[in-house]
């Protein structure tokens, strides 16, 4: 699934090519996404001059002065900028037709993303229970500390909860706590400040450092632009189960925790 740094990668992407574009046409092909896109969407967008293109965890906002289109690329979904002409595949579910001649178009196999819409003044249900981003000044390992407390689940569940914080998914969890030194399956409250202190910084390194990158292709990801990202080459321990610890040579070991991969070092995370 796209997380917080892929997600941000197709933002920055496809924001030249919308920002003060004005929607000429709304495409919808397939409307079984996730949830049903709207029947009243293309109508609503359609004359409407996008003036900002923003994100929310992993939701992308495009801002108009009739309200906000709300897209999530669910698992497989991406989000790019092709020529009006291009024809669509079977899998191109929505086109959004800009003038100037760009199509912004969405293509998802899978169908668990949405196109969703956000009145002006309101907060959709889907992002209103959101936490902090990890990148703002509102997140940092105080927070953790403080919201930690009590807690006996595991380290790893508690900062992909995304009312803690959002936008941490799988990949950059298990590579934060590697870098901090802490072992996914830890209880979140039997981790002290000076260690959720180390975390913080850790969580905002990892996730700046894939944006830079241009995220991480697993399988279906491409931003915008319809290029890969790269960060999969600086994995120290997503997907590499049985290879060698670059810290210490030790072998790293994997174990499921909510029913998601967590790789780790035996040696170097307690």
């Amino acid at each position: 699934m796209p997380e917080l740094p892929e997600v941000e990668t197709t933002r920055r992407g496809v924001e030249p090519h919308c920002l003060n574009r004005t929607v000429e046409q709304v495409n919808v092909r397939d409307s079984r996404l996730r949830w049903p896109v709207p029947d009243m969407l293309p109508a609503t967008l359609r004359g409407q001059v996008i003036t900002a293109v923003d994100r929310r965890g992993k939701y992308l906002l495009f801002r108009t002065a009739s309200g906000s289109l709300l897209v999530h690329l669910g698992m497989s979904g991406s989000l790019r900028v092709v020529a009006r002409g291009d024809a669509p595949g079977r899998h191109d579910h929505i086109d959004v037709l800009l003038d100037g001649g760009a199509c912004l178009r969405y293509h998802d196999p899978r169908r668990f993303g949405c196109f969703l819409w956000q009145a002006p003044g309101q907060v959709h249900s889907l992002l209103s229970h959101l936490g902090p981003e990890p990148l703002s000044e509102n997140f940092d390992g105080q927070l953790l500390y403080r919201l930690s407390r009590g807690r006996k689940g595991p380290v790893k569940n508690f900062i992909m909860d995304g009312k803690v914080v959002v936008g941490v998914g799988n990949i950059y969890a298990n590579e934060a706590l590697f870098l901090s030194g802490i072992h996914p399956a830890r209880a979140a409250g039997r981790i002290s400040l000076a260690r959720y202190l180390r975390l913080g910084e850790n969580i905002k390194q990892v996730l700046t450092s894939a944006i830079e990158q241009g995220g991480t292709t697993l399988r279906d990801f491409v931003g915008g632009d319809g290029k890969p990202g790269y960060f999969a080459q600086q994995l120290h321990v997503y997907g590499r189960s049985g290879q060698p610890c670059g810290a210490c040579g030790g072998v790293l070991r994997e174990l499921r925790l909510g029913q998601r991969s967590s790789v780790y070092c035996v040696t170097c995370q307690r």
